[in-house]
């Protein structure tokens, strides 16, 4: 064999080892998204019901109602030229 077919038979053999690395690193990718997407699974599982006292449903209920609360009150302030305790009276 002369040089060049050496050449390009090193090369055609480079070229399949990245490939082989590239589907691989494909395979681990997938197998790591399959593993993500069997713990999204289980979170939909849990169910967000009421319970009294300091549960996690309850801080995300009082920080959305918390959140309407001071959109509300940016929103009267702007509409109204007003600070919102001169437009409740208080001031």
């Amino acid at each position: 064999m002369n040089s060049k077919e050496e050449q390009t038979n090193s090369e055609v053999t480079n070229l399949e080892n990245e490939s082989l690395i590239e589907q691989q690193k494909d395979s681990s990718y997938m197998s790591e998204q399959i593993r993500e997407n069997k713990l999204d699974e289980k979170s939909i599982e849990i169910k967000d019901e009421y319970q009294f006292g300091w549960s996690s449903y309850s801080e995300i209920t009082n920080g959305r109602f918390a959140m309407i609360g001071f959109l509300a009150i940016v929103l009267i302030e702007l509409f109204s030229k007003q600070s919102f305790l001169k437009w409740t009276g208080i001031l």
